[in-house]
């Protein structure tokens, strides 16, 4: 299969691999990228399937690294929704085709950005006591929404990191909490996946064979990660985050 591919489109793939170990390990938003990267280089369905196995080994090395750094309440409030979203993908991938796909993933992302800078500008102009209290309030409800979103969108096309990112800026929570939480819910999440994967044909004897050949990448990505995440602060993490998700939700709208 690995000759099948142009030295251009094979480079494109070594770059999204190594992308998603970087994700893993550090801005969480990059893997969106990642996500776009597949697409353009195989077809969405294929994609998605070729892409799970990376994002299991990327999940792994990050569990390692970060395990202690999770925030299980918020991981707990969300993992009943999240399945919901999960089984509801599997019905959207068995009955539309690629560009569907594509389009949904990245209109939803696009929404949810705009959803989250807007109650950004909200706390930054309102009374932080009354915004916390509205944010208590709303948790639940807003846990549903989000792991229905993230199930949704991470069985569709891999594409519930973004989904992931805005929850937990939203929630607040910092940049390792971040990375522990997100690396606990994936690895959880993407393995809950598998037998759907397996039963709507979306891996393959082929996209395994072409794994292997990619793992190596993410390995490379994921020490990059870990030897740069230190180096960055929470603001700039928040806003690298957000750059990231928009980049690759216009790519897909296309």
């Amino acid at each position: 299969m690995i000759s099948d591919f142009t030295s251009v489109e094979l480079l494109a793939l070594i770059a999204a691999a190594a992308g998603v170990g970087f994700a893993k390990t550090a801005i969480g938003g990059v893997a969106s990228v990642s996500v776009a990267l597949f697409a353009v280089v195989l077809p969405a369905r294929e994609s998605t399937g070729a892409l799970l196995p990376l994002l299991l080994v990327g999940d792994v090395v990050a569990v390692s690294i970060y395990r202690q750094h999770a925030d299980w309440p918020t991981l707990l409030r969300l993992f009943p929704s999240v399945a919901v979203g999960v089984v509801v993908g599997v019905a959207f991938v068995a009955n539309v085709n690629d560009t569907s796909m594509r389009r949904t993933i990245g209109g939803v992302l696009l929404v949810l950005v705009a959803v989250h800078l807007w109650q950004r500008w909200r706390r930054h102009g309102g009374d932080p006591e009354a915004v916390r209290a509205e944010q208590h309030r709303r948790r639940h409800a807003t846990a549903v929404v989000f792991g229905v979103l993230a199930g949704f969108t991470t069985m569709v096309a891999n594409a519930g990191g973004p989904v992931m990112s805005i929850y937990l800026l939203s929630a607040g929570i910092g940049m390792l909490g971040f990375l522990g939480t997100s690396a606990w819910f994936f690895l959880a999440v993407n393995l809950f996946k598998v037998p759907f994967s397996l039963g709507l044909d979306l891996i393959t004897v082929e996209s395994l064979v072409l794994d292997a050949w990619l793992v190596p990448a993410v390995l490379v990505g994921a020490v990059l990660g870990r030897a740069v995440v230190h180096r960055i602060d929470q603001s700039r993490f928040e806003t690298l985050v957000l750059v990231f998700v928009v980049l690759s939700s216009l790519n897909l709208v296309r």
